[in-house]
């Protein structure tokens, strides 16, 4: 009997294929590396100075953005760690639908910090333990920065003060018209309880041609394209609104007729059309004025609708269709007949429009007695290109989502970065009364706090460490927590928001930091990375020639 040799190698855990890295300079170092990078990309853009990215997603599309929640959406990102910072992202995205950026940047530069302790010796364990406590002590000192509240009598002025900031990081010079436009859009949507605000009530339709100037607020909504027969406008109408087709039904299978003499072929169709104008009188004498079809309309339905002077208007779209049933409280119908009182809607005004050179249908309910159903409104946006508009509708999410935040927890910090600077001088404060290694993680949690001021002046085009001293002095005496940087430059770069009014939400802040943190340390917790071999045998080689050519 031969003996066994064991291989050399020791024993094989996993299957074949399978990576493995960990320890320090391979899995932890290698991580903060791959997330620095991603962080980097996206800091550039922040701010109302941020550059702009031109990103060409896997379809070919073309986005000129410095949406940081479009940018990291359209590139795909393989790098496990670094994926952990982007579903941080997303869910500040989901939650407060603003300062996706300030997740990025702030996860990025702490895990920059980090990296330096764990360096020096620092285990990462100390260096999350110190993030925790200086999180902690972040968010309770946030709480007490509030200096500015939503008023309960909402008004397009106190709107416009909380949505200025938040547009201006989009749109920098343009964010007073799309400011007054948001919070237009928003009050004409706004529940008596407005907790219950939804975002989805405000829609954005984009018109080529003219100018941001041109773009305007319509009480309904507004769809790119005109109705089908000549009946182009209805007042005060009942309308129905169908699913299914507007036309002869067909049958699931094919039909042979037989037809022996010329009297036959005459009357083949007599049936169908007579039943048509039977359906359509009934539709006509139920007192209904506009057809919604969320289907074709064929050409003997649209003869018919002529006739009895009824205006059909084609949405595609299904989810566009129920907006629709809940602007003019209607049930959709899956059957063509004529609608009951209760399935049937109403519209004040149905008109046909031209704005630029589209024509436009628009449905909109006038002020008085509208009621719970019809509140929805529309930001018809104008502008020179596709992509100006595809940025300017990006703009204009981000400020729904604002007043979504907001109207849940009214509190303001103040803006221009002096929240965050405020933020690090009290952690390093905090850092330096504590005890044990875990000092030095919160004083780098500090430190990393001030990548917010320094990338808002380093993108003005500002000696950033010299406004950064600036600052710090001018925090130092009493009444100095409201002062931020001024990315126009004057007065020494720096300027004090509270006249202006610049602020930013609370609970966005709050949340930012909650997230970034979180990230950062899932991120520092991980020693080892075991990736599995991809699923999916090898690519077969591209036959030559042609595949039935013989040899």
């Amino acid at each position: 009997m031969s003996l066994k040799i064991p291989k050399a190698g020791g024993p094989q855990l996993f299957k074949d294929g399978y990576k493995q890295a960990s320890g320090l300079e391979d899995a932890v170092l290698r991580n903060i590396q791959a997330v620095g990078e991603l962080s980097g990309l996206i800091r550039t853009s922040f701010g109302p100075n941020g550059r702009n990215k031109l990103v060409i997603n896997h379809l070919g599309k073309l986005f000129v953005t410095s949406d940081a929640a479009t940018i990291i959406r359209e590139i795909e990102v393989v790098h496990p760690a670094a994926k952990i910072l982007v579903m941080a992202s997303q869910a500040q995205e989901a939650e407060m639908g603003d300062a996706t950026n300030l997740v990025m940047i702030f996860a990025g530069e702490l895990l920059k910090k980090a990296e330096g302790l764990l360096l020096m010796g620092l285990h990462p364990s100390e260096v999350i333990q110190g993030y925790e406590l200086a999180r902690e002590k972040a968010l309770e000192e946030l709480e007490t920065l509030s200096n500015h509240s939503l008023p309960r009598n909402l008004s397009v002025a106190a709107l416009k003060t909380a949505l200025k900031p938040a547009i201006a990081s989009k749109q920098y010079g343009s964010e007073d018209i799309l400011a007054t436009l948001v919070a237009e859009a928003a009050l004409v949507t706004m529940p008596p309880n407005s907790a219950n605000f939804n975002v989805d009530n405000v829609r954005v339709v984009k018109i080529m041609g003219g100018t941001l100037q041109s773009s305007k607020v319509v009480r309904g909504m507004v769809f790119g394209r005109e109705p089908e027969g000549i009946i182009k406008k209805a007042l005060n109408a009942k309308v129905a609104v169908y699913t299914c087709g507007i036309d002869i039904s067909q049958t699931e299978t094919k039909g042979t007729v037989l037809l022996k003499n010329a009297e036959e072929m005459l009357n083949f169709t007599t049936g169908e059309e007579d039943h048509m104008e039977k359906i359509f009188k009934e539709i006509a004498d139920s007192g209904v004025k506009v057809i919604v079809a969320g289907s074709g309309v064929g050409e003997l339905a649209l003869h018919y609708l002529d006739r009895f002077s009824i205006s059909v208007v084609k949405v595609l779209s299904k989810f566009d269709l129920r907006r629709l049933c809940r602007v003019i409280g209607a049930t959709p119908l899956a059957r063509l007949g004529s609608p009951t009182a209760e399935e049937a809607g109403h519209v004040d005004v149905m008109e046909c429009i031209e704005i630029g050179s589209d024509r436009v249908t628009v449905f909109r309910q006038e002020e008085a007695g509208t009621g719970e159903k019809s509140r929805m409104a529309t930001i018809v946006l104008r502008g020179a290109t596709t992509n100006s508009l595809d940025d300017l509708e990006r703009a204009v999410d981000d400020g729904v989502n604002v007043i979504k935040a907001i109207v849940k927890d009214g509190r303001m910090v103040p803006g221009a970065a002096a929240t965050e600077l405020e933020l690090a001088r009290t952690v390093d404060t905090y850092g330096a009364s504590l005890k044990g290694l875990n000092q030095h993680a919160v004083r780098r949690y500090a430190s990393a706090l001030e990548v917010v001021p320094f990338t808002l002046a380093e993108s003005a085009g500002l000696d950033a460490t010299e406004v950064l001293s600036r600052l710090y002095a001018r925090h130092e005496q009493p009444n100095g927590k409201t002062w931020g940087i001024d990315i126009e430059g004057e007065s020494d770069g720096i300027l004090d928001t509270a006249p202006l009014q610049i602020y930013d939400s609370l609970a966005a802040k709050a949340w930012a930091l909650s997230l970034a943190t979180d990230a950062a340390m899932t991120v520092l917790r991980v020693d080892s990375i075991i990736m599995s071999k991809p699923a999916g045998g090898p690519k077969v080689p591209q036959q030559s020639g042609n595949w039935d050519e013989d040899d």
